[in-house]
């Protein structure tokens, strides 16, 4: 019988170490880390400390899974996109400062809200989805649920400036396409409508375009419902069918 003892924490490693790498000022790479790290030179030796262990920790989590070269291969894949997965989440954490009122400093954002780990984890778990790795991503997600009740599937594609207010029982399901600049707010389930297990490749969650708002505990679900560019879907609603573009739904 296979072991998988010790993948939690290694995967638990990596997450924490990409996000020492990119924001060193902000989280810890390791409990023994003092203020001294706030250096211009120790936040570099910092930085490269945490790509390092990024590198070894996610090596680690995918030998449980693939043969040790493939692990390797994946994993320098997923350093080398490390650069544009911050790019994505600069531009989300712009987006939750910009559309919360209540944010006073991105420094807030990263270190107050749910939404960051949430969203970061689910990205960094998307590319090793999209390397087709097994398993991992949907462990790195499910980490990230368990701290933050926000639940997205590193299957979903999800555009850039992306925010969840709140966060608290969040579904984002599989085959979930959500465009730009969209944002949601707790209790929001973006899911399937039941279907057998032999359609599990199928589209079976909704399309969410650009400009999208939608508001708490909107139940959103099928994957021919397509939420249109622009429009506000009111909290408590029930979705099944695809809504045209600027509309408003609220609950009859």
């Amino acid at each position: 019988m296979k072991s998988f003892i010790g993948l939690e924490e290694s995967t638990q490693a990596a997450l924490t170490a990409v996000n020492a790498y990119f924001f060193p000022a902000h989280f810890k790479l390791n409990e023994e880390e003092t203020i001294d790290t706030l250096t211009e030179e120790g936040v570099e030796a910092k930085k490269r400390r945490a790509y390092e262990t990024v590198k070894q920790s996610l090596a680690i989590s995918l030998a449980y899974r693939l043969p040790s070269e493939d692990a390797q291969e994946k994993t320098q894949v997923l350093l080398s996109r490390l650069p544009m997965i911050y790019d994505a989440v600069l531009k989300d954490l712009q987006a939750a400062y910009e559309g919360d009122p209540a944010a006073q400093s991105i420094d807030e954002i990263l270190l107050g809200y749910p939404a960051y780990k949430a969203i970061t984890t689910y990205r960094i778990a998307h590319e090793l989805y999209l390397l087709k790795v097994p398993m991992i991503p949907r462990m790195m997600t499910e980490i990230a649920h368990s701290q933050t009740g926000i639940d997205i599937h590193p299957g979903a594609s999800i555009g850039p400036y992306f925010f969840i207010d709140h966060g608290t029982g969040v579904v984002v399901g599989e085959t979930t396409i959500i465009g730009n600049n969209v944002k949601i707010y707790q209790g929001v389930t973006l899911g399937a409508l039941s279907v057998k297990k032999e359609l599990h490749d199928k589209k079976r969650h909704p399309t969410i375009e650009d400009d999208v708002t939608i508001y708490a505990n909107a139940t959103i679900l099928g994957g021919k419902t397509v939420i249109g560019k622009g429009s506000t879907i009111g909290g408590n609603t029930w979705i099944m069918k695809s809504v045209p573009p600027y509309s408003t739904i609220s609950q009859n």
